[in-house]
């Protein structure tokens, strides 16, 4: 069972919601639209009896029955939903750190553990700047070989970044891997973040 938290005062403004639409059995299903990739984005939607499916994990919460869509569980691993009130009324969140790259077991295959750390570190820290980076392979067993995209490519920062960033940070978390090699064009400054 994947391990969602909505908070006491998300599932009492959900219940609230739910109880003005008037429908037996309605509940609140949560899914990922495009998972596993940097668009992917945490939703909730109502769920009335007839749209339940059978492959959905359900939780009970008392007031109403959350429904997890089969395939978003992995993404929603350690999903928080919660509710605050504001001078506005009020703000729903979801927080759902695994949406865009499932969380993985230590032994998982090397390129699957480099592209969560990517993912999950990295990308995050160089979307500040518009950039990105991906992996292209693994070569002689230990060598991520990268791209940088977006802001950082043709940066002229982008070896500071990539020494004292990416790799260290990859070879911190990966202990497997022993280099890191860039393999990005830098002679086009176009979209680049330092010129």
């Amino acid at each position: 069972m994947a391990l969602v938290t909505v908070t006491d005062p998300a599932r009492d403004y959900l219940a609230q919601l739910i109880e003005k639409q008037d429908v037996d059995g309605m509940g609140v299903r949560i899914f990922v639209t495009q998972p596993g990739t940097k668009n992917a984005e945490t939703c909730l939607a109502y769920c009335p009896p007839n749209e339940v499916v059978p492959t959905d994990e359900q939780l009970d919460l008392e007031k109403f029955t959350l429904y997890l869509d089969h395939n978003s569980v992995p993404f929603l691993e350690e999903a928080f939903v919660d509710y605050s009130k504001d001078q506005m009324g009020g703000q729903l969140t979801i927080k759902a750190p695994n949406a865009k790259v499932p969380k993985i077991d230590d032994d998982a295959p090397l390129p699957d553990r480099v592209n969560y750390i990517l993912a999950s570190e990295i990308n995050p820290n160089l979307a500040a700047h518009g950039g990105d980076v991906s992996l292209v392979e693994i070569v002689d067993e230990s060598v991520a070989v990268l791209r940088f995209g977006g802001g950082c490519q043709g940066c002229s920062a982008v070896s500071l970044t990539l020494k004292q960033g990416v790799e260290s940070t990859l070879k911190e978390r990966v202990p497997e891997i022993t280099a890191v090699r860039d393999v990005t064009d830098h002679t086009n400054t176009e979209n680049a973040y330092y010129q």
